[in-house]
């Protein structure tokens, strides 16, 4: 939890930088607004239509990211954990990156493309991942002429960070601790 502004971790001055980019932007521009509240990936969460996992399934989410991932309810949990500490940028952009190498259409590519761009990449997005420079340059390159693996380099960076970072805060967290009681 935020305590004084001495004390704010590094996410809540970002969201709160993220916020006071919004509003200004809101107050010049009423129009175009829209896009800046309702992000493009964020639809309404359907309920997970799937079943509390087994201890030995939620256990497995110990050993990797990957089974975390891949199991609707272990998704659904690890994304409110990270929500509630402010920092699920990384999880909203690998998911976007699934989401795009789905894409048939090369119009609809180059403009989700775009879209993940302006939301993660460039310098102070509204949810900027932490990537390096050099996989920042592969990325703006790989964007010439969008394929689905434009965002390789940097989703893998994103996953890598997520498992040495963010998943053992989750197996911590009494969001995952529920799970194996």
């Amino acid at each position: 939890m935020c305590k004084g502004l001495a004390a704010l971790p590094h996410s809540c001055l970002e969201r709160a930088k993220e916020i006071k980019v919004k509003l200004g932007i809101l107050l010049q521009k009423p129009e175009s607004a829209v896009d800046l509240v309702i992000p493009y990936n964020e639809k309404p969460e359907k309920p997970a239509k799937t079943q509390k996992p087994s201890l030995d399934e939620a256990l497995q989410w110990r050993d990797s990211l990957d089974k975390l991932l891949q199991n609707n309810y272990g998704l659904a949990s690890f994304k409110s954990f990270l929500k509630s500490e402010f920092s699920e940028e990384n999880l909203e952009f690998w998911m976007a990156c699934e989401d795009y190498k789905k894409i048939k259409s090369p119009v609809k590519m180059a403009e989700t493309a775009k879209k993940i761009y302006e939301e993660f990449i460039q310098a102070e997005a509204p949810k900027e991942v932490n990537i390096d420079h050099f996989t920042k340059e592969i990325t703006m390159k790989n964007l010439v002429e969008p394929s689905p693996s434009s965002f390789d380099v940097a989703q893998k960076r994103i996953h890598a960070l997520m498992e040495k970072d963010s998943l053992p805060r989750f197996l911590r967290s009494e969001f995952y601790q529920e799970f194996i009681k």
